[in-house]
């Protein structure tokens, strides 16, 4: 309460905008939804997030608990509205999709974490189609072991190909979703583009390397086809200032980080072993 009393509702270039974000229908009551809703909007610029129709268990949980799909979910408890944003949504029908572009519900798309879990494929194509705004997520780690936003886009292209539609999504599309499309789910109209007055965020890649050969005749599609930016970047500008510098971070000794997460890691996964822990997933 106080952080938003400081900041009064005015988010502009600030780097941490509050929300309230309860997991999943299936990891918080329905009075924990509904009060999530009550309490962001008596706070000008507070946003909601959960997960929805990541699988079809998901669903399943929905109908067999309350009696309700999702969409019918999403309205008991308050959430259908343009301050909303959902992530997954592998599993909508037809009318779910025109009931978030009606009310303005964004979707954040997470094409590695739904491969890997076997959840299903997000119809991208019929959200963007039926006017829902659409943004890319990378999970989180326990689903996903990498936050790399590009890999996100050329998987989110890919996949919605792979159902034998080869313009289920271009690279300039998917491009849009990484940038424009995750702003305006996060409800910022300072992000996503590069231009006079917009936040100083942005990325660059050198393109006379081997990864951009041969394809200097359209280097935005260049950037998700021929992957030069899984390698690191060449420069990260954030909020103004330097991070990266010629592909080197400049904020921290990186070596003596990975070496330190490397410790943690292996001290972490041993104790997981010794549990017991499932491996099958891996």
């Amino acid at each position: 309460m106080s952080f938003w009393q400081t900041w009064k509702g005015s988010f502009k270039i600030f780097m941490m905008p509050p929300g309230l974000a309860p997991h999943s229908p299936f990891g918080v009551s329905q009075e924990l939804m509904v009060a999530s809703a009550k309490l962001a909007r008596q706070h000008s610029g507070v946003r909601l997030h959960t997960h929805m129709a990541e699988n079809q268990q998901g669903n399943d949980f929905l109908r067999t608990t309350f009696g309700l799909t999702p969409g019918d979910y999403i309205k008991k408890v308050g959430w259908d509205r343009d301050d909303v944003w959902l992530a997954h949504c592998c599993h909508l029908d037809g009318a779910e999709i025109k009931q978030w572009a009606h009310h303005g519900i964004g979707v954040a798309h997470c094409p590695s974490s739904n491969m890997r879990l076997a959840s299903g494929i997000c119809p991208v194509r019929d959200l963007l189609d039926a006017g829902v705004n659409v943004g890319i997520g990378v999970d989180g780690t326990a689903s996903n072991d990498t936050g790399h936003v590009l890999m996100e886009l050329r998987m989110a292209m890919l996949l919605q190909r792979a159902s034998g539609n080869p313009k289920g999504m271009s690279a300039r599309e998917a491009l849009l979703v990484g940038t424009q499309g995750g702003a305006k789910n996060l409800g910022r109209d300072d992000v996503g583009r590069i231009a006079p007055g917009m936040a100083a965020d942005f990325v660059a890649w050198r393109t006379d390397g081997i990864s951009f050969a041969g394809a200097q005749h359209d280097l935005v599609a260049a950037l998700l086809f021929c992957t030069p930016g899984l390698a690191p970047v060449d420069l990260s500008v954030i909020n103004g200032e330097v991070i990266v510098k010629d592909g080197r971070l400049t904020t921290c000794d990186l070596r003596e980080v990975i070496q330190e997460h490397n410790r943690r890691s292996l001290a972490l996964c041993s104790h997981i072993t010794q549990q017991g822990g499932d491996e099958q997933l891996v």
